[in-house]
């Protein structure tokens, strides 16, 4: 099978071959036909499946083939995406395949000053790459007409919804209009997604590259038990030992990730952070350094864990486990890319033994183990298997109580002698309810 086997014009295919481009991934070869025969489409596939080429060439070729020049504030296309970095990363693979065809294509995200952008729409753009949010500003701001538009592109929506954006894209799906092509991609897909689907969608070609929610085959998995308060130790120890190239860390907490920064530093290892709390330029800046090699580790949020498109990305490594599960299957995406090995390590604490179920469970994969004898927690991570529950906790013992009380007997600070409540200072003991009262205490003069 080839590229040019799926339809795709000359133009297209020759700079395909031009970037080593030389057989269609199997969502290209289900996607680009049915996009070219203008199908609405609903795709599953693993990330790092080749999926942004699976709409990206066939949009292009049809805006090519179809419909009139665009006018000014208007777009032809339209790409949702649900982070800045992965608008910059279609953005810039749309630049890629289309430079042998005369269209345009710019990104728009929030988090930078919205002038530019609305100075650039005035020319009109072929595709527009854009997050809700700014989209949302640039057409209540009367930046952007949807007049023109013929294809809408919904990529990784599920984390769409994740981050909130559901009134966002109601408002924005209301002001588009209703005869138009719509193509939703996505690596996993919820049952909200395809509630959204069902509604956004005619009669779509429906194609599941793999099982829903699991991990690339190419990407070798594996964990190490250690103290939560050892992690950055173990992460350092293992730079040193195995000589390792790049490496994508993820961690928790924006605060994490610029502490864990800075300790690499201090080791001397040359790092960089992204996360949201990062200017734009900031984080483009420190994507095009770990790209370039001028960085050995970069170290992330999961702001940036569905939109780095790094070329043979060797090894990621969680220092913490995400809080969603969901989150995993993107994290450990940035590596084992396009055919490529790979290698996802996580560090798990015993703390996180729910978090490790969570993600067992979802991908149907138990992580293999490997102990680090330096490295041993004095905490023990439990044993999981995926699909299995937590242990059921202890019931409390019942406390026996003198025959005839009726539970604890509440009188201010003063406790039955049966129940007593701990405390620093001495309790006195409440009167027997019924009996004699007690001798009052002297009282002393003064």
């Amino acid at each position: 099978m080839t590229f040019a086997a799926l339809g795709l014009i000359a133009p297209l295919v020759q700079t395909l071959e031009a970037l080593g481009y030389q057989t269609p991934t199997p969502i290209q070869q289900q996607a680009i036909p049915g996009i070219l025969k203008g199908r609405d489409l609903l795709a599953c596939a693993q990330t790092g499946s080749g999926k942004t080429a699976g709409f990206a060439l066939p949009l292009l070729q049809k805006l090519l083939q179809e419909g009139p020049a665009v006018t000014s504030n208007s777009v032809r296309s339209l790409i949702l995406v649900p982070t800045r970095e992965l608008a910059e990363q279609i953005n810039e693979s749309l630049r890629t395949y289309g430079q042998a065809v005369p269209l345009g294509s710019y990104a728009v995200y929030g988090g930078v000053s919205i002038n530019p952008q609305m100075m650039r729409l005035c020319k009109g753009v072929d595709v527009l790459v854009a997050t809700p949010g700014r989209l949302l500003d640039l057409y209540r701001q009367n930046a952007l007409k949807f007049s023109q538009l013929q294809v809408l592109v919904l990529d990784e929506a599920d984390r769409m919804l994740d981050l909130g954006f559901s009134r966002e894209l109601d408002e924005l799906f209301a002001a588009l209009p209703k005869r138009r092509q719509t193509l939703l991609f996505s690596a996993t897909f919820s049952d909200a997604i395809r509630q959204m689907a069902k509604e956004l969608l005619r009669d779509p070609l429906s194609i599941e590259i793999s099982p829903r929610q699991v991990t690339a085959q190419s990407v070798q998995q594996w964990l190490i038990p250690v103290d939560k308060k050892r992690k950055t130790e173990l992460l350092l120890h293992l730079l040193r030992t195995n000589n390792w190239g790049q490496l994508l860390v993820f961690a928790k907490t924006r605060k994490g990730v610029e502490q864990l920064c800075q300790t690499l530093q201090a080791a001397g290892l040359s790092s960089d952070a992204i996360h949201g709390d990062k200017p734009q330029p900031s984080r483009l800046k420190a994507l095009q350094r770990f790209k370039a090699g001028e960085v050995q580790v970069l170290v992330a949020t999961d702001v940036a864990a569905r939109g780095l498109d790094i070329q043979d990305l060797p090894r990621v490594i969680n220092l913490d486990l995400p809080m969603v599960a969901e989150d995993y299957v993107h994290r450990i995406g940035r590596t084992g890319r396009a055919g490529a090995t790979g290698e996802a390590i996580s560090l798990v604490a015993a703390d996180e033994v729910e978090l490790l179920r969570a993600i067992e469970t979802l991908t149907g994969h138990l992580l293999q183990r490997r102990e680090d004898p330096d490295f041993s927690p004095e905490h023990r991570v439990p044993l999981t298997a995926p699909g299995s529950q937590p242990p059921k906790r202890p019931k409390k013992p019942k406390v026996s109580q003198p025959a005839g009380a009726k539970g604890k007997i509440h009188l201010g600070n003063w406790f039955e002698e049966a129940d007593s409540k701990p405390s620093s200072r001495p309790v006195r003991q409440v009167p027997k309810l019924g009996g004699t009262k007690p001798p009052r205490a002297p009282r002393g003069k003064g």
